[in-house]
């Protein structure tokens, strides 16, 4: 199984969706993390009310901010678009998403960031490295 980094700065939201997903719809094929450069205290209010909402996922019962160095080597490295210097990590394959950050934004807003990451993640599960 290939193991999957969902990596941005903060470790708080996209990154954090990204690791749920991945989880709910590809954990057969994929062993899912995620990680940043930085942590926050919690993972991002909005994203666990519309996680739950949508999916029935409860992140904070699951998940919690990691640093880079809290995640094992992985094979795929995902990168949410930090739109800064992107951490690091090695790897067979990366690639990056280019997301902008919904915190902050609208339900609507956010709703269409999780989807995007759905479809991602099921693409991602279908390439099977």
């Amino acid at each position: 199984m290939e193991k999957v980094a969902f990596i941005c700065v903060h470790n708080s939201c996209r990154s954090q969706i990204a690791e749920a997903l991945g989880r709910h719809f590809a954990g057969d094929v994929l062993e899912c993390y995620s990680a940043g450069t930085e942590t926050k205290p919690q993972i991002n209010g909005d994203a666990v009310r519309l996680m739950k909402q949508l999916y029935g996922i409860d992140m904070e019962q699951t998940q919690y901010s990691k640093l880079l160095s809290d995640i094992p080597p992985v094979d795929i490295v995902v990168t949410m678009g930090c739109n800064v210097q992107c951490p690091f990590l090695p790897c067979k394959h990366r690639e990056d998403w280019g997301l902008d950050d919904p915190t902050g934004k609208s339900d609507e807003e956010f709703i269409k960031v999780i989807r995007t990451i759905e479809s991602k993640v099921n693409e991602l599960a279908a390439l099977a490295f």
